[in-house]
């Protein structure tokens, strides 16, 4: 009988699930806060229940010789470490859905506060003040709200809003205009969203590109007299700059429930008379805790008795007999995915992946998911090959997948089409010496191994192009290692792909754009 930890606060029907479902089970609900104890023990236990307070560090995952999983009660993994579970061979798993509803409801709740100044006039009142006058609110009925980030709290947020009979604005690269029109939003660039909306509620992850989302600039785009939500990440918004604009008036008012820098015990916003703050409440509710704690049960459970796997963050839904063959083609499904996802920047409608040759006869599945993982990488960090289907699927993505059985020029082929509101885009790739390595690119044909810095462009095929390349990242000091072509036909649309030592920074990129006969530019990682 496999045997769990829970070492952490954690509901007692979560505790009955494991042993209903065969699972025993030691229930320490302190243990998470000794380390040394923690220690000691962990060798004993195939898996590890934890909330926020166990720190499963790479020392405590060494020890837990016999560990398989390791389930957190939440979404934050943060206490977790990654990297060593996986190299341990360790499930990493989270419940990313149990707590949407009770954070779309806080972000709600804190719009309502703000342009009513309840938190403030609660504090007035209870000091016997009685300045009726002094707190003069806002109606949100016919308001403008923009969504920024439309995925599965924000578009209960917006659902929510709609029911409140406001006009509600999203903006999100991945939401396409049929899941809009479902949800009652209208889908716009982030420049509009900003022009009209007269409150502003985040609820996108942090990644590279979200990070200062609503930078400086952005801020000052938002019209006089805009209020801005923040119960996503912190780092999203520009806190100095927030506070720049609510002093000159710019903004009416401000609600934080995150902040950059967690704890915030001090803080340039803290007192300030337009904000209103929480200590990162949005998960904070009853119903909320009850539910992670009945779904890390259940996923752990199901993993060490059935060897399911569900929200796992480090492991695809592999059998330990497909495992060594599936390896290499999933590792390609990715890189194709990164491919294409780092070149789409307009609303993705559809991911369609066809297998050719033997590879059509594997378990697709685990394929697949890695495939749409690494289109929707680029703009969210936290998408794995398990959760990446349903994130599609909430935006409106449509995943297909086809086989043949014949494959022409190789063993295999892994198809990848990508089909955005404006274009499709096509690449292909195969397995070469163990390898995986680019095929094809928008039907022009080209061999090239992925790198960690690329750089791809498209161009007008003229002479002189390749040489004006090469001394433009010469002169930048950017060391090529490949270069490979590829073409439609003479004088017709061109193709580099250019594998560099160093990452492009943005002042190369755009003069690589500002050469002659060059249509498209981008720095790609892998």
């Amino acid at each position: 009988m496999p045997k769990v930890l829970v070492s952490d606060k954690l509901s007692e029907t979560a505790v009955n699930i494991f042993r209903e479902r065969g699972v025993e089970v030691d229930f320490e609900p302190s243990l998470g806060k000794d380390k040394e104890k923690l220690l000691s023990v962990i060798g004993q236990y195939d898996g590890l229940a934890v909330r926020s307070a166990t720190k499963a560090t790479a020392a405590v995952i060494e020890a837990g010789k016999n560990l398989k999983v390791i389930g957190r009660a939440g979404i934050g993994v943060d206490n977790i470490d990654i990297p060593a579970a996986t190299a341990a061979g360790v499930v990493v798993m989270n419940t990313p859905y149990g707590n949407a509803i009770t954070t779309a409801e806080h972000a709600i709740a804190m719009m309502f506060s703000l342009v009513r100044s309840i938190p403030q006039a609660s504090a007035s009142t209870h000091l016997g003040k009685w300045e009726k006058s002094a707190f003069m609110g806002t109606e949100v009925f016919g308001k403008t709200l923009g969504v920024i980030g439309c995925g599965n709290i924000g578009s209960i947020v917006a659902d929510r809003a709609v029911g409140l009979k406001m006009r509600v604005v999203a903006f999100d690269p991945f939401l396409t205009e049929e899941r809009a029109i479902e949800l009652g939003v209208s889908k716009v660039e982030l420049d509009e969203l900003l022009s009209r909306a007269d409150i502003v509620t985040l609820h996108t992850p942090l990644t590279d590109q979200t990070r200062n989302i609503l930078s400086r600039d952005n801020l000052a785009k938002l019209k006089k007299g805009a209020y801005v939500v923040n119960c996503a990440r912190g780092g999203l918004v520009d806190e100095e700059a927030l506070k720049d604009l609510l002093d000159a008036g710019h903004l009416s008012g401000a609600a934080l429930d995150v902040f950059a820098t967690e704890p915030a015990t001090e803080h340039p916003l803290f007192g300030h008379p337009k904000v209103i703050a929480t200590p990162h409440l949005g998960a904070s509710t009853t119903e909320a805790q009850e539910n992670v704690a009945i779904q890390v049960a259940e996923q752990m459970a199901d993993y060490l008795t059935r060897g399911a796997v569900s929200n796992a963050l480090n492991s695809p839904s592999v059998t330990a007999e497909e495992a060594p063959r599936l390896k290499p083609y999933i590792a390609l499904a990715e890189k194709l995915g990164l491919f294409a996802g780092q070149l789409t920047r307009t609303g993705l409608k559809q991911i369609k992946v066809t297998y050719e040759g033997e590879v059509a006869a594997l378990n697709l599945k685990p394929l697949t998911a890695s495939a749409v993982a690494g289109v929707l990488k680029p703009m969210l960090q936290d998408v794995n090959i398990v959760n990446a289907p349903v994130i599609a699927r909430e935006r409106g993505v449509t995943i297909s997948e086809t086989t043949c059985e014949d494959a022409e020029s190789y063993d295999s082929i892994i198809r990848l089409e990508i089909t955005t509101e404006q274009q499709t885009r096509t690449v292909s790739g195969t397995i070469f010496g163990g390898a995986p390595r680019i095929v094809e690119i928008k039907g022009v044909e080209m061999e090239a191994s992925f790198a960690p810095h690329m750089l791809y462009t498209t161009n007008e095929d003229k002479p002189g192009f390749i040489g004006a390349l090469g001394k433009t990242l010469g002169e930048a000091g950017v060391n090529i290692a490949t270069f490979n072509l590829g073409r439609a036909g003479p004088g017709e649309g061109a193709i580099a792909l250019v594998a560099v030592d160093d990452p492009i920074s943005d002042e190369v990129l755009e003069k690589v754009r500002a050469l002659p006969h060059v249509t498209q530019a981008t720095a790609l990682s892998f």
